[in-house]
């Protein structure tokens, strides 16, 4: 038996009396004045993968996402559970079933099976999963075609680059992750091709499908984060760009302590805020509009709207791209940036093609 689904909520709520894995009770937390379930209110439920709430990524993007939701429209409420292991990811979707939450969003591709599963069990039951395909009728997916916003970075990471060497690592093998990479690499062989130079990619090839991961598949070892970003400052990088959540922090450590040798590009959010005491060493990010999807997802359902047509976040709609280069702002010359753009656009009007077949298939 998993252990109790973990709440936490923001608006007004009740102790839920559902039960997960049909036997244990939901317990709650926050202030309660009156009924979730009032005449009037609506109640989205979100789900985490295993880097947890605060991964100062892609969950806490979609946990801000469901905040924002609830600020527009206060007849929202949300709460959230938490996934220790991915043995919660169904007693957790179950228990908000139970708590008869309108709409449970969960978060990541590791969480596919068990939403599919419950959607099967529960006819009635909308969803909206983060970083996975719609499964009509009942669950919206919100995907991100990340590769072009991670070409962007790829292209400055070489463009940055003083000693010819960047580098990248993922959390675990998801093409959630890979299709990050597979762009970091693209934009790096593009600059190289424009300029006659031989940056190389560290951590990653894209033609074989060949990289460096955490060796625990975890989005939550700082320790291996920092392990691994040494390895590549011992071997020449000077960028590092790490697909790795909570991981990833540990590269942030190790190039704040690499005495300038190396800097990094953040992912998912803008690290300068997420991780703003690594802001002197995070050159810029590349964003995945999470946020922004939940909280519309979050809206139209509640507005009786819910459709399971699949959301992709593109450059075109701000769904993926570049965050600003805060402290390094005047690091960049101004002909990289004018680059960028004129990159951006090309992607855009389709003049520039990223070949990652990790891409979602919309996008």
């Amino acid at each position: 038996m998993n252990k109790p689904v973990q709440l936490a909520a923001i608006a007004t709520l009740v102790a839920l009396t559902a039960t997960a894995c049909g036997s244990k009770p939901v317990s709650t937390s926050g202030t309660s004045t009156s009924s979730a379930n009032a005449a009037g209110s609506f109640k989205a439920c979100m789900v985490t993968d295993t880097g947890g709430l605060d991964d100062h990524s892609f969950n806490a993007e979609s946990w801000a996402g469901m905040q924002d939701a609830h600020k527009a429209n206060p007849n929202i409420t949300v709460q959230n559970a938490t996934s220790a292991t991915e043995n919660d990811y169904a007693s957790n979707i179950a228990g908000f079933v139970s708590a008869q939450c309108k709409l449970i969003v969960t978060v990541g591709f590791a969480m596919n099976d068990a939403t599919v599963a419950s959607a099967k069990k529960n006819a009635g039951q909308n969803y909206a999963i983060v970083d996975n395909a719609s499964t009509p009728s009942q669950i919206k997916g919100l995907e991100f075609n990340t590769a072009q916003g991670a070409f962007l970075g790829g292209y400055f990471a070489a463009g940055m680059s003083k000693t010819g060497k960047v580098a990248t690592f993922g959390g675990a093998n998801y093409p959630t992750v890979t299709v990050y990479m597979d762009g970091f690499w693209e934009g790096v062989q593009y600059y190289n091709q424009k300029h006659g130079t031989h940056v190389q990619v560290l951590g990653w090839n894209e033609t074989t499908q060949q990289g460096t991961f955490d060796p625990t598949q975890s989005f939550t070892d700082q320790a291996g984060g920092k392990q691994i970003a040494a390895t590549f400052q011992s071997e020449g990088a000077d960028i590092i760009f790490p697909v790795a959540g909570g991981t990833g922090i540990g590269a942030l450590s190790q190039a704040q302590s690499s005495g300038g040798k190396m800097n990094a590009i953040w992912v998912d959010d803008d690290g300068v805020i997420s991780n703003p005491q690594y802001a002197s060493v995070i050159m810029t990010s590349v964003t995945k509009g999470i946020a922004t999807a939940v909280s519309t997802s979050v809206q139209e359902a509640a507005n009786g709207q819910f459709s399971a047509t699949p959301f992709v976040g593109t450059l075109a709609n701000n769904g993926t791209g570049l965050a600003p280069y805060h402290e390094f702002a005047s690091k960049v010359p101004a002909s990289l940036t004018a680059q960028l753009a004129a990159v951006k656009q090309g992607i855009i009007n389709g003049t520039i093609v990223i070949k990652s077949k990790s891409q979602p298939k919309a996008g």
